[in-house]
């Protein structure tokens, strides 16, 4: 079958372990089932996976089909949207809390090919409302964004969330999902495009990095890690807290201690989401009428290109495969 895949580790260069061919159709064992995929979208872990780059303890088993998310049909025609996370098999509660879980493209094939395989509760049928354009870009950045503003920044209606980044697939979630809970959504950016973008998504302030604010936010999301960190300490109201959920910039950041106990801010990591956050955030988005950002439809044929768009730093929302 066609498929999207990494044929080793390659941090220098990850372009060049990309392969766009063909791979053996996937094995589906008991209490599995094979989606036919129709889309499938980009995330940053797509190059951390080409780069070798894992958070779990066992290695990638190279060669890796990569992709996280995705849209198709099962076999007897049902559209499903794939929901990302698997762990130990009678897991009870939050599933990212599970010492075991992993997602698509880190352990077992992704979802950048003709078919792949995923546990049955993995494969969720497609709500009425929702394309599956826009279910195939759901499961990874705007379910981690979902968790971070739902679960983890402790906003209510009328309270200012600043968002660390303007245009890439969380940051765009972020803002269009802040918006629709009634946040007052503010943006740091480093560029008039990514500004623009925020103001078409419904910021109500936009700013450069490193620019004073008016005032504190009550909540800081940060994405972008190392660059950013000290700015979200300085910009969150005392008693506030900062959510940390992705290191774009790097991993590795120095903080200021006294500043987080005196000011008695909280610090809150997150990563993913459940499957009961992922069905409530697809029908958050179809009565808020929310139309998530893309920034591009590719064949996937024509992965490399996109991919390289990423590593370069110039996408803007989410890129979506389309077979």
């Amino acid at each position: 079958m066609f498929a999207v895949y990494a044929k080793e580790a390659n941090n220098d260069d990850p372009l060049a372990s990309l392969v766009v061919g063909e791979r053996p159709d996937p094995v589906v064992r008991e209490g599995w089932v094979r989606v036919k995929v129709t889309h499938a979208s980009l995330n940053r872990h797509d190059v951390f996976t080409l780069r070798g780059l894992s958070a779990q303890q066992e290695p990638i088993p190279f060669p890796m089909i990569i992709g996280n998310d995705g849209a198709g049909l099962l076999d007897d025609g049902t559209p499903v949207v794939i929901y990302p996370v698997m762990g130990t098999e009678n897991w009870k509660g939050d599933e990212t809390i599970d010492p075991h879980w992993h997602i698509f493209s880190e352990l077992v094939p992704g979802t950048m090919a003709d078919y792949v395989a995923v546990p049955k509760r993995n494969a969720v049928p497609i709500p009425e409302g929702l394309s599956a354009l826009a279910a195939s870009l759901l499961g990874t950045a705007w379910l981690t964004a979902y968790r971070a503003l739902f679960t983890k920044s402790r906003l209510i209606p009328g309270q200012t969330l600043l968002v660390q980044g303007a245009s890439g697939g969380m940051s765009t979630a972020l803002i269009q999902m802040g918006r629709a809970a009634g946040f007052e959504v503010w943006v740091t950016t480093r560029n008039d495009e990514g500004a623009a973008l925020a103001e078409r998504l419904g910021a109500n302030r936009i700013f450069r990095h490193g620019d004073p604010l008016p005032r504190r936010a009550d909540a800081v999301v940060d994405n972008i890690g190392a660059v950013t960190w000290a700015d979200s300490l300085q910009a969150v109201k005392r008693g506030g807290g900062v959510v940390i959920n992705g290191v774009t910039t790097g991993h590795a950041a120095e903080t200021d201690l006294l500043r987080i106990f005196v000011e008695q801010i909280d610090i809150r990591g997150t990563i993913m989401g459940t499957l009961e956050e992922m069905k409530a955030m697809m029908q958050f988005i179809i009565r808020n009428d929310i139309k998530p950002e893309v920034g591009a439809v590719v064949p996937m044929t024509e992965a490399r290109a996109a991919i390289a768009e990423m590593i370069d730093g110039r996408t803007r929302g989410k890129t979506v495969f389309t077979r």
